[in-house]
Formats: C-alpha cells, structure tokens, sequence
C-alpha cells in the first residue's frame, strides 16, 4: 500500500514549527507493511486544502492528515475531508460527554466552537484522545483509507500507536523491516562503486544509500509475509556489505558514531580525558549525551589559547614556537599532558582552524589535528576538512569517535 501524509497548518509553512508528526510516522508505517511515498504540507486555507487532499486520494491509499482538528475557525480539515468525500458531519455522544468532562474538571466554560470537536465525518471509526480534547478519525472511502490525526505530537503519538498501528497491520499482508549500515572513512561514491553490483540487481531486499553528516548510511528493506521474518533474507545482504566495506562499518543497528565509541568506552571500562581548543567544549558536549558515560568520562578541559595550553597540559612553550599552536607536536602534547593530569586510560585532543577566518598557504581553514594518548604511545591524526565552521568542528568530533573505535577494536587508524 501506498501512503501519503497531509500536514496541515500555516504554521508549518511558515517555519514556526518543524513536521516532526511526517518523520515519526514515516518511521513507523514500515512496520505495517505500508510504504510512504509523498510527503505535503499545506497551511489552513480551505481552497488549498482540498486540492491537496483530492490529489492525495488521486495516487495514495493511505492519507494521513495531520493537525487542523481544533476548535478554531482555521481549524478546517475535517470540514474539507468531509466536503470531499460527500458526507455529512455528525454528533458523536461520547466525544460531547467527555468534551464536558474535560472543561468541568478545570472549572472552565466550555465555548461553542469546542463542539466542533466532537463533530465526525459520518460513518468514521473515532479514535479517542486520552491527552486532548481533539479526537481523530479512520474513514474508508472507495477502497482508502484516510486518517485524520491532531497536531500535537503528545496527543498523536498515542493515538497512533493505540490505534492507527493495529488498524493498518490488520489490513496489510506484509511487513516491511529496514536495516541500516552506517559507514565512516569512505565517501558515498566509493561506497556506491564497490557495491554497485548488489544495487543494481537489488529486488528484495533493496539497497539505498545516501550520505548524512560527514559519513554514509545504507539502508537495507526487505518485504516479508505478515506471518514470516525477513531476517533470512536481509541478513546475507548485511553481511556481504560488511565483508565488501571492511572496518569502514561502525553500526548495523543505526547506533551513531558517539554512540558506538560511547559505548566501546563503557564495556571495556577505558577512562578518557579531553584536550578541546577547535572543538571548543563540542566534543564533551556530544560525549555526555551518552546515559552511563559518567563512569568513564573524568573531565575536559577547553585550552583555547596558548597560554592554557601550557598552563593546564604542561604544553612546551618551545613546542608553540617551533611548530605553533595547530601542529602534530602541540597535538601529542596535548594529549599526553590531559592524560596525566587525569589520570585516565586515554587522553583526547584537538587542535585546528576551523575559520572562517585564520587559514594561511600552509596551514589553511580545515587543518585539524587529533591526538589519543594511551599507555603505550600516542595515535595522532591530520585532517583536512572542508566547509564551514560548524561542519569543521562536527566532522572532526566524528573523526575523534572513529579513533577511539578503532583503537578500542584494536583495528588501526
């Protein structure tokens, strides 16, 4: 089956507010077998609205609307959808009786245009709103199915998974499961190149890459009967692209690179200390969004200039003169001054330009050292990275976490 979701409100369109409901839902359909295929945003204009509802049931199955069931005038989508689909709006008993519950319970006057609230497209399936006063509705109309959702994301989560969920499972006869492969180290192109084969002779499962924030994500979707499991058939996918990309895979489980290195961290009990300058505080900012990352994290500390290199990692000042500030050796210093000062398993640092401005011929914008300090050495790497500020500081925290991965493996940098 085919899905499409209709968000509805100004608010949207104007960038108030983001579509969170889109994404959230688009992550579940899968599970029942249902594909999501458009998504539209339209604000709350009567005449706009139901153009793009009449063009979602053109070449959609499943219509989700999303928001627009308010007491409100501009609250309009039951309204339309009833419009178009030819049927009347009616009273619901239960929805009027828990309307005046909800106001009673307050001690406020309930206004005449929250008995909007309980008016449905005749014929509908109600499902009810346990967190709001706007329940939704399920209509099936010349083999569609429409389902109309409030906007909240508090209210439609639940109702969602209470209710949409098993509906639609109950009427599809498949499921589909996705499987995603995160890489880093290696571009999409080269990705794409050494596995072009299994892309093109994809039937099911399907391979579709694409590229996320300074790494690359396959996603990997099999289709299997409602009664089976596709683990037999996306397994082998996984592993081939495994033995075909090498160490480059960090996750199968769509874990993220912190989350991994995080993680690496924590089962193997490796305390870690942080050298930041570039990186400014981004590193144990992203490292402490981790649970559980307290029993190894013991502290950072932001040496933004020279002076607090020296000061607080032993820093030579010779070492800043000779080589400067972003440098393999200030790098190693860094590192193995944090270690020491900590006492921990393993020292981090970072040192670079990340612009705009600062770059020279030899040493431009992007040029990025990171130091891992650890018992038996120091493991230094040069980056050279593009983009802008932000981009610069983040690709290299990604790069922090590859090291720490790859050196709790065991399997190089």
């Amino acid at each position: 089956m085919k899905a499409e979701i209709l968000a509805v409100g100004t608010e949207l369109l104007m960038g108030q507010i983001a579509n969170t409901n889109a994404q959230y839902i688009s992550s579940r359909l899968p599970d029942a077998g249902i594909g999501v295929y458009f998504h539209d945003v339209v604000g709350d204009n009567p005449e706009r609205l139901r153009q793009s509802f009449q063009l979602a049931m053109s070449r959609s199955d499943v219509i989700i609307l999303t928001g627009g069931l308010g007491p409100t005038r501009d609250d309009i989508t039951k309204e339309i959808v009833s419009e178009v689909l030819g049927r009347k709006l009616v009273p619901d008993q239960e929805s009027l009786d828990k309307l005046d519950e909800f106001f009673r319970k307050r001690n406020k006057k309930m206004t005449q245009n929250n008995l909007k609230q309980a008016y449905f497209p005749e014929g509908c399936t109600i499902i009810r709103n346990s967190n709001g006063t706007a329940p939704g509705c399920i209509i099936e109309d010349s083999g569609k199915t429409i389902v109309l959702l409030p906007g909240p994301p508090s209210e439609l989560k639940p109702m969602f998974e209470e209710t949409v969920m098993p509906y639609l499972a109950s009427k599809s006869e498949y499921r589909l499961e996705s499987v995603y492969v995160r890489i880093f180290g290696i571009g999409e192109a080269e990705v794409e190149d050494r596995l072009l084969d299994l892309i093109d002779g994809q039937t099911n499962p399907t391979i579709a890459p694409y590229a996320k924030d300074g790494e690359v994500m396959l996603r990997i979707t099999v289709r299997y009967p409602n009664e089976g499991t596709g683990t037999d058939l996306i397994g082998p996918v996984v592993e081939e692209i495994r033995k075909r990309l090498g160490d480059s895979v960090y996750s199968t489980d769509n874990s993220s690179l912190g989350e991994v290195a995080a993680k690496l961290l924590m089962e193997k009990k490796m305390t870690v200390s942080l050298a930041e300058s570039c990186t400014g505080g981004l590193l144990a900012a992203k490292l402490t969004d981790f649970p559980g990352i307290s029993e190894v994290f013991d502290r950072a500390a932001v040496t933004y200039s020279n002076r607090a290199k020296v000061e607080e990692l032993g820093v030579r000042q010779e070492t800043l003169e000779k080589y400067g500030a972003v440098s393999e050796q200030t790098a190693t210093e860094m590192a193995v001054g944090i270690k020491n000062v900590s006492g921990t398993d393993i020292g981090i640092s970072v040192t670079g330009i990340a612009g705009p401005g600062g770059g020279t011929t030899e040493k431009p914008v992007g040029l990025v050292y990171a130091a891992l300090a650890h018992r038996d050495g120091v493991i230094v790497k040069r980056l050279s990275l593009m983009g802008d500020r932000a981009k610069i500081r983040n690709l290299t925290c990604l790069h922090v976490f590859d090291m720490i991965r790859r050196y709790l493996l065991g399997i190089g940098n």
